[in-house]
């Protein structure tokens, strides 16, 4: 097992004044319209059901120690203002050749996407299906977020399952010529956006699904993935949010026999952001690989990102991989819970977890929670986690050959953030991400 370096900080939860938690929760669910009928009707009443038993999380909750949940608990989302969500470097992927699928609030919009016809994939809007009968995604709906809730319990991802309006559906039976990219908008100060989307990769079949903008001033996203025997998923998440706004990630994947699925996070900005990740093998040799890459700059407001990851190793001679960079300065915070469970009888397993923070000034923290839990003798498990500042070493050599100190300083943060860029498989996706990475440090070097 790897050495295990971590900058951890214990955090006093603040509770006077605050609701009870029965309260909190009727108050946030009586804020909300809840969807009913169609297919989703018996999920969204399992979800709500189990919602109400586990409760909404509060400070004390062991996954929830090192982020506060009252600004996702609370019930209705403050107003932030309609600055240019894309950021100063303009949309992500803008000049691919991709089919767009955009929603507005967190609600498809038809108009503003691309025709959803395409060889090797039926896509289709989560609002639309759900009254039209019998679909395929009918068994799927909420069915991987019931079984993630064992044995950490994820109340908001319950909440998402019982409240989501709209989302995607894709099937994927081909190897499409086009990424798919779901591109997220906003109209409303006070948008509370909340999807649902839904993956099925049939055997043998691969796409690549990009998400990218600011859907609202909070969000609560689920994606549910079902990858079956031999297909490949690539998924790349580019968030770039407001200083005030907060949001929530989930996304939940069961990987079959021999299938491979990949998923990388940029996140960039933002008061409050969670993913969590949820992948369980259910059948031998598969593979998945989730990482992020994660600027935090807390000069222009708070800046707080959590990553917690559980990954579930029930089948033999499966691999995981964990890569978790993060570049915090001003005061911002960076969380990182990450969980390999190996089962009985998971033999072979390789699992690999890493999670490392550069700090670039003293009031910045980052705050790691790394997990093993094995129940077979045949494996190869490791985590490690690590925080530091940039290498003097590696300044003054840069520094000594005409660098300046700016950009001496984007260099080795580019260098620091390489492992987890190297998770996204397409070249061209991964150069843009860079380039962005790249401005972005530019901008922020010495501030």
């Amino acid at each position: 097992m790897a050495d295990v370096a971590v900058k951890t900080k214990e955090v006093t939860p603040q509770v006077s004044g605050a609701p009870k938690a029965e309260d909190a929760l009727q108050a946030r669910l009586a804020a909300l319209d809840l969807p009913a009928g169609g297919f989703t009707a018996a999920a969204r009443r399992d979800a709500l059901a189990r919602l109400r038993a586990m409760g909404l999380p509060g400070p004390r909750d062991e996954y929830w120690r090192y982020t506060d949940p009252a600004a996702f608990s609370a019930a209705k989302a403050g107003a932030i203002g309609m600055e240019a969500d894309e950021g100063p470097d303009g949309p992500l992927f803008d000049d691919l050749d991709r089919l767009k699928i955009v929603f507005v609030d967190g609600i498809f919009d038809a108009d503003a996407s691309d025709d959803l016809a395409l060889d090797g994939i039926e896509i289709a809007s989560l609002s639309q299906a759900d009254g039209s009968g019998e679909h395929w995604a009918a068994d799927l709906y909420g069915s991987l977020e019931s079984a993630g809730q064992k044995p950490v319990a994820r109340p908001f991802a319950a909440l998402n399952t019982a409240a989501a309006k709209d989302g995607v559906l894709i099937r994927v039976t081909g190897r499409p010529s086009r990424p798919i990219h779901l591109i997220y908008r906003r109209r409303d100060e006070a948008a509370d956006a909340t999807w649902h989307h839904l993956v099925r990769v049939e055997a043998g079949a691969e796409a690549t699904l990009l998400e990218t903008g600011m859907a609202g001033a909070r969000t609560n996203g689920v994606i549910e993935a079902d990858l079956a025997r031999g297909a490949r998923l690539h998924h790349v998440a580019a968030r770039r949010v407001g200083h005030e706004a907060v949001g929530l990630s989930h996304i939940f994947a069961r990987v079959a026999a021999e299938a491979q699925f990949k998923s990388f996070t940029l996140s960039v900005n933002g008061t409050l952001m969670r993913h969590e990740g949820v992948i369980e093998f259910v059948g031998d040799d598969a593979v998945a690989h989730i990482a992020a890459a994660v600027l935090g700059d807390g000069k222009s407001g708070r800046f707080h990102h959590d990553d917690t990851i559980f990954i579930t190793h029930g089948a033999e001679r499966c691999e995981s991989r964990q890569v978790f960079k993060k570049v915090l300065k001003n005061g911002a915070v960076g969380v990182f819970q990450g969980k390999i469970l190996v089962r009985p009888g998971a033999q072979k397993t390789d699992g690999y977890q890493i999670s490392q923070a550069l700090l670039l000034d003293e009031r910045s923290q980052f705050l790691a929670k790394p997990e093993l839990e094995i129940y077979a003798d045949d494996v190869v498990c490791s985590h490690g986690s690590t925080t530091g500042a940039i290498d003097e070493e590696a300044m003054f050599y840069l520094r000594s050959r005409g660098v300046p100190k700016d950009r001496a300083i984007v260099f080795l943060v580019l260098s620091f953030l390489a492992d987890a860029l190297q998770e996204v498989e397409d070249d061209g996706l991964r150069g843009q991400i860079n380039d962005r990475l790249e401005a972005w440090l530019t901008r922020h070097a010495t501030q």
